[in-house]
């Protein structure tokens, strides 16, 4: 993952929502959420509840092992500081999953009305509004049961509210509230596709090239940014479907990130339960992943120029007649190097070595995919701070 940072000063600011003329007419889906419960049961505000906030002064907020002494364990039933740390970092990252996904939800999900943009998303797959509905409540409910299970320990929950002040999409049918993340002004990095169809491994060097090279230049929006991009859903432009296009691409990139963050910290934690929270829910990441990366590649071929941010992408057909590292179809994880050279290749989620993509290392990623662009230099100091106390903790081993 690119790990420098590509953070604008400039903010959106939100503006008064368009006529819903042209959305009146929309009809919603016949289909009805599987497990829409989490957001019926109003969990977003359960999790942004106050009282429990981790804001503020970040250094004091935060629960690093850094001054823990080797024989000074924690108190029976509480869990060592690396933990809360690495808890505390994944939750902050769940609830700014959680934003995002809820944005991708309200757009495209199964609730919403059908528009040329869900006409776009159906081309990747005609399940899709179902599939983003689906990792939506995956999201939130990862977010829930870490600051619930931090609370259970007698942790400190973590709070993002105060930082909702980023500017939704002005479709008139969006709820106009502030979000943690911009959709609106993304630079995708599309190397995870080539990453995991080759048969290097990043934990030993290896680079690999963008699927869609123009996505990883400029900035490009993944949302419909107001009522005029919604488009025709019986005959969608190529504007419309470039938008669904990228945020085919961003889902991608987005459950890689989590996929190998989850494998990477797991190796750092010291409670056996905590070990099996990660890797219970490092395994559904993994299920987001493997299905967006099947998805992504049935973008049809097209070129569209977007005149607000002044880019513009190209598509190709990645179906047909293409090399392996980009062939749609291999969506399975190429056998690499693994733990040594000298071992036998092995297919495996990569990169999971230290060094490679840990907390920091993520956090620079969303900053450098543009979905903290109008953000306050608050917010990236706590999220940064969260990190450095998650790649701090080390795994406690008993005499």
């Amino acid at each position: 993952m690119n790990s420098e940072t590509n953070h604008s000063e400039e903010h959106d600011t939100p503006t008064t929502a368009e006529s819903p003329q042209l959305v009146a007419p929309l009809l919603a889906p016949n289909r009805l959420a599987r497990r829409s419960f989490l957001r019926n049961l109003g969990l977003g505000a359960v999790l942004l509840a106050p009282g429990a906030a981790l804001i503020g002064n970040a250094g004091k907020a935060l629960a690093s092992n850094e001054n823990q002494e080797k024989n000074n364990p924690p108190p029976k039933g509480r869990l060592p500081k690396g933990d809360v740390a690495i808890l505390q970092l994944l939750a902050a990252a769940e609830l700014i999953e959680a934003d995002l996904w809820q944005q991708y939800t309200e757009l495209g999900g199964v609730d919403a009305p059908t528009t040329g943009y869900t006409a776009g998303l159906q081309i990747l797959d005609g399940d899709q509004q179902q599939y983003i509905s689906d990792n939506t409540d995956d999201e939130l409910s990862h977010a829930a049961f870490l600051n619930a299970y931090l609370k259970s320990k007698g942790e400190q929950q973590v709070d993002l509210s105060h930082f909702k002040n980023l500017a939704p999409s002005q479709v008139s049918f969006v709820p106009q509230t502030g979000r943690l993340t911009n959709l609106k002004q993304l630079t995708v990095d599309t190397s995870w596709w080539t990453r995991y169809r080759s048969t290097t491994n990043p934990d030993f060097g290896a680079t690999f090239p963008d699927a869609v090279p123009s996505l990883n230049a400029g900035q490009h929006t993944a949302i419909p940014r107001n009522n005029n991009e919604l488009g025709d859903p019986n005959n969608p432009s190529d504007h419309v479907k470039a938008i669904a296009f990228t945020a085919g691409f961003h889902f991608g990139y987005i459950e890689q990130g989590g996929t190998s963050l989850y494998a990477t910290l797991a190796q750092k934690v010291t409670s056996l339960e905590v070990l099996r929270i990660l890797l219970s829910i490092g395994g559904s990441e993994i299920m987001h992943f493997q299905t967006w990366q099947d998805k992504a590649g049935n973008a049809t071929p097209l070129t569209d120029f977007d005149p607000v941010n002044n880019s513009s992408v190209t598509f190709t057909d990645l179906t047909t007649g293409q090399p392996e590292t980009l062939q749609a179809n291999l969506i399975m994880p190429e056998p690499c190097e693994f733990i040594s050279p000298s071992l036998p290749a092995c297919a495996i989620i990569r990169p999971s070595g230290p060094g490679q993509l840990d907390a920091t290392g993520v956090i620079n990623s969303f900053i450098a995919d543009g979905l903290f662009r109008g953000q306050s230099p608050q917010f990236l100091q706590l999220i940064n701070s969260l990190a450095r106390a998650a790649d701090e903790a080390e795994r406690e081993v008993g005499d």
